[in-house]
């Protein structure tokens, strides 16, 4: 007899659509659903997917008590031997349903669960509580991803016991098992500094974390007398995106004038992101980029100016490496443009308190 096992997958791999349908409320269907099919080829009949959930990335964030009840309530009566949700990759909102639903089957039903998706998806900021099978960055993976996730998710059916997240594929959660090594601790530093010196490849046994902080800039005294500048990860482009910007894992960014806009509009902008109903953004893009209240500012005097141009990309998959570097980037090209000067009004020549700052916003 084999395993029993209950799937749950967003609507673009249930093949119902894209963005446009992410509003789907949860529905369970017979059998394996689209890369269920190859889930089922890696378990060669030792076990199989009965059933296959399926719900809308929007749905799942706008209502997720509500499907968290009702996949709950399926997932209890098919009684499975292993829940499994995604791979999700680096699709946000997929990501975060996966990681969010697969914890409450594991702490509500105590049924072993295991999903999959890349190590920057913010579903994986749950790794430490629910096994997370670390993926590419794109579906284009799903064929190594699957047979991986397979494997691991058939040793948890068995009861066997898992080894080390370097050897099963999945992101390290924090667990630490003792061991004994075949050569002493000292033997193994010097040898891995040896590696280090002669430029050759070597893995650390205690990985240090990495951790990102940055502290914001101290509060502007004096809005009147600074220039703003906006960025974006909204996706607001000129009409037609002539730069080409990927509405999903961008690999670069756009820099465009705002020179005679006293705002945006649906005939000369537009948004490029894949990750949000772009209907809104595009009937009017000041929702995403307000240049309107912006200029509404600078002629009332509540700030000093707008920045000639603005900066815009989609942060929709887009790793934080990519993030980072256009970031670095374009503060270079606002610290060229002037920005952290002082900017005189109405001909003052002494201003003493300016300094040139970004306004971002995101979706």
């Amino acid at each position: 007899m084999s395993y029993r096992v209950v799937h749950y997958i967003n609507q673009f791999f249930a093949n119902i659509g894209g963005e446009e349908m992410a509003h789907i409320a949860p529905e369970i269907r017979e059998g394996f659903v689209g890369p269920g099919m190859a889930f089922n080829q890696a378990w060669k009949g030792e076990a199989e997917i009965v059933k296959t959930i399926i719900c809308g990335d929007s749905y799942y964030a706008e209502h997720e008590k509500d499907a968290k009840a009702q996949i709950l309530e399926w997932v209890k009566a098919e009684k499975p031997d292993m829940f499994i949700a995604g791979p999700a990759f680096n699709a946000g909102r997929y990501g975060y349903a996966c990681a969010n639903i697969a914890l409450a089957v594991q702490e509500e039903l105590g049924i072993p669960v295991l999903t999959g998706m890349y190590v920057e998806n913010p579903g994986a900021d749950l790794k430490n509580k629910v096994l997370i099978y670390e993926t590419a960055n794109s579906a284009a993976g799903m064929r190594k991803a699957a047979p991986g996730m397979a494997k691991l998710a058939l040793k948890l059916m068995k009861g066997e016991e898992i080894g080390a997240s370097c050897e099963e594929g999945y992101m390290p959660n924090g667990i630490r098992k003792n061991f004994f090594e075949k050569e002493r601790g000292s033997k193994r530093a010097v040898n891995m500094l040896l590696k280090k010196l002669n430029g050759e490849h070597f893995v650390t046994e205690y990985p240090m974390p990495s951790f990102d902080r940055v502290a914001p800039n101290p509060a502007i005294k004096d809005l009147s007398k600074a220039t703003i500048a906006l960025c974006t990860s909204g996706g607001i482009v000129p009409k037609g995106n002539p730069d080409h910007i990927e509405s999903s894992s961008a690999s670069h960014y756009g820099e465009y004038s705002l020179d005679g806009f006293d705002k945006l509009s649906s005939a000369d902008h537009e948004t490029a992101h894949g990750g949000y109903d772009p209907v809104y953004a595009n009937e009017d893009p000041n929702r995403v980029l307000p240049v309107d209240v912006m200029r509404e500012f600078e002629r009332e005097g509540k700030i000093g100016k707008l920045h000639d141009y603005f900066y815009t990309t989609v942060g929709n998959g887009t790793s934080v490496a990519n993030a980072k570097k256009f970031a670095a980037e374009y503060a270079q090209k606002l610290l060229k443009a002037g920005a952290g000067k002082k900017f005189p009004r109405n001909g003052a020549d002494k201003v003493t308190d300016h300094r040139g700052k970004l306004f971002g916003n995101r979706l």
